[in-house]
């Protein structure tokens, strides 16, 4: 009997025992091509002998050093090659263990910047629904999907949440994109007015939107807008790439294909590729100038931040990403689109596909034209994860796309490394499962 406290109780989970570069091989010795990267975690796959030499060449030298007494060379350099690829003024680099830590830390700074600023008022936080920013306390109240808020919402910070950026089930017929994208970001404006300026501290959003609503990514204007909404009101805006980060959307920093930098940026899962836990939140020098000028002293802190090994690991694997794996993204996240578009964009019950590089998400709904979604007693999202996972393909469904019980989508988000073949592998088994469940 095991004692391992499972995320779902009345789950019987095979165990992995082996990685061959985009497959997990299971105890029994059946292959899963990995489809999404775990949770868009695994980007180099599940064999590079560069990250692992890395890790025991660390282990080698020291594995953990407490940061209240040391630095160290991995973390120095990986924080020099992130701030010199990083998007505006972002200057310093706080490592973590994961995306939750990089987003309560985040929260935390843009508080503190403002006491240190002498704007003690400013504490409140917008951010979007149908965000996903994490499962502790501060990162869960920022994120807007109601049914992972509900049962802790006596627990939570108080948080405004305006309109996403949902093209597919927001925009009106009768406005363009553009014009859709400045109505909901507009939004922002009204809510800031709403709460009082003097008030609100931080907007928060995924520049792709992940695991909540399926790779959804902002129409053209739309995050301009959001800066010059933050910039006029003096509130920080940070950008949580924990998931769309790290090339997943074809350049290193989501953000850069919206021509905006943020004042806070959070990073994880593709940082480390899976190889280790590390996640980061990068700053402008302005806010680490207000705390250094200040009280010099970050109010803050875990056990396990810039761990030596952790850093090792992220720092082959940052090497290896701008060495041109990530210049692979773009086209062979435009190839799996077009073979997506070729083998469901006419099937009764995919109502959009959608995505930017190897992050891509499939909408199902139950009715094309009217994109009525099924009813969630169906559980869609969950039958096709099953009937996928029995055909050898490990992808990310889930539901309540539209608004946290209704609506069902499959997310993709493949390792950076798949070949030409492997496409037509996730075509082929996301048919068997469609058939089997729609």
């Amino acid at each position: 009997m095991s004692h391992v406290f499972p995320r779902h109780t009345k789950a019987s989970l095979p165990a992995a025992v082996s990685g061959d570069g985009c497959y997990i091989i299971d105890k029994s010795g059946k292959k899963y091509f990995d489809g999404s990267g775990g949770a868009a975690v695994s980007c180099l796959g599940h064999s590079d002998p560069d990250v692992i030499r890395a890790i025991k060449d660390q282990v080698d030298r020291i594995a953990f050093a407490h940061t209240g007494f040391f630095t160290s060379d991995p973390a120095e350099e990986l924080a020099g090659l992130l701030i010199g690829q990083a998007p505006g003024a972002l200057d310093r680099v706080y490592f973590v263990s994961g995306g939750s830590e990089a987003m309560e830390a985040a929260l935390k700074l843009a508080r503190q910047y403002f006491l240190e600023k002498g704007e003690a008022s400013r504490h409140r936080v917008i951010a979007r629904r149908q965000s996903y920013h994490g499962n502790t306390l501060g990162a869960l109240a920022a994120g807007g999907n109601q049914w992972r808020r509900e049962p802790f919402s006596p627990l939570m910070i108080e948080t405004s949440h305006i309109a996403p950026c949902y093209e597919y089930r927001g925009r009106r017929a009768d406005e363009s994109a553009f014009d859709y994208g400045q109505r909901v970001a507009n939004e922002l404006e009204t809510e800031i007015e709403r709460l009082g300026a003097e008030n609100v501290m931080a907007f928060i959003a995924e520049p792709v939107v992940g695991a909540t609503s399926g790779a959804v990514p902002p129409v053209e204007g739309y995050f301009k807008r959001i800066r010059q909404i933050c910039d006029r009101y003096g509130v920080l805006l940070i950008l949580d790439e924990v998931m769309c980060g790290m090339g997943r959307t074809g350049t290193l920093f989501a953000c850069d294909q919206d021509g905006v930098a943020p004042d806070i940026l959070c990073i994880a899962k593709g940082l480390g590729a899976g190889y280790q836990p590390i996640g980061a939140m990068l700053c402008t020098s302005g806010i680490y100038q207000a705390i250094e000028s200040g009280s010099g002293f970050f109010q803050h802190g875990h056990t396990y931040i810039g761990h030596p090994t952790a850093c090792a690991a992220a720092l082959a694997v940052f090497k290896k990403l701008t060495s041109g794996v990530v210049d692979r993204v773009a086209p062979m996240g435009a190839a799996l689109q077009a073979a997506l578009t070729d083998a469901f964009g006419q099937h009764a019950h995919v109502g959009d596909i959608r995505g930017r590089g190897l992050f891509r998400g499939i909408e199902i709904v139950e009715d094309r034209e009217s994109r009525a979604p099924f009813d969630p007693a169906r559980g869609i999202g969950k039958a096709l994860k099953k009937a996928a996972f029995e055909a050898g393909l490990i992808c990310y469904p889930m539901s309540g796309t539209i608004d946290g019980v209704h609506g069902d989508h499959v997310l993709l988000a493949p390792p950076f490394i798949l070949e030409d073949a492997h496409i037509g592998e996730i075509t082929d088994k996301l048919d068997v499962a469609f058939r089997k469940v729609l």
